[in-house]
């Protein structure tokens, strides 16, 4: 797990541009959601125990999401035909990022070296940032509960 990560952002910080090929074919780019709250948060895998409890809590909250006026994304490093296939298995009403050049997790700072069950890799840490209509980081939250996490978000909206 991420216990001890050092994120480099923090909250007021002008939050990273971005843009990268979603689920779906098209392409997002931050800039583009200027006006509205973005939910991004980053995520190791698709279709993983965790990552699918925490998709499917932000499925299940987004029409809360939705008329807080708030864009949810999710962004791993898994390319586009993962993020399909996850978003068409679990019925996902937001859109995945496909980051599979790493540019986006190692500007918001969640890409280093995890520990699994002894072994030592690099991966995805499991955060999240609210990012408001500004485009500034209004609040981020370093450690999340898959299960608990969207109406952690919600209730900070």
């Amino acid at each position: 797990m991420a216990k001890d990560i050092e994120l480099t952002l923090k909250e007021g910080d002008p939050a990273p541009d971005f843009s990268a090929p979603a689920s779906g074919g098209s392409t997002i780019a931050l800039a583009d959601l200027r006006g509205k709250n973005v939910i991004l948060y980053f995520y190791p895998k698709d279709d993983t125990p965790g990552c699918t409890k925490e998709a499917c809590a932000f499925r299940d909250h987004f029409a809360e999401f939705k008329k807080k006026g708030a864009v949810v994304l999710g962004v791993s490093t898994d390319p586009v035909k993962a993020h399909d296939k996850f978003v068409e298995k679990y019925k996902l009403p937001f859109t995945l990022l496909a980051d599979v050049d790493k540019k986006i997790v190692n500007d918001y700072g969640v890409w280093g070296e995890k520990t699994f069950m002894g072994r030592k890799y690099l991966g995805v840490y499991r955060v999240t940032f609210l990012i408001d209509p500004e485009g500034r980081i209004k609040k981020i939250w370093p450690q999340v509960k898959p299960g608990e996490h969207a109406q952690e978000v919600l209730a900070a909206l």
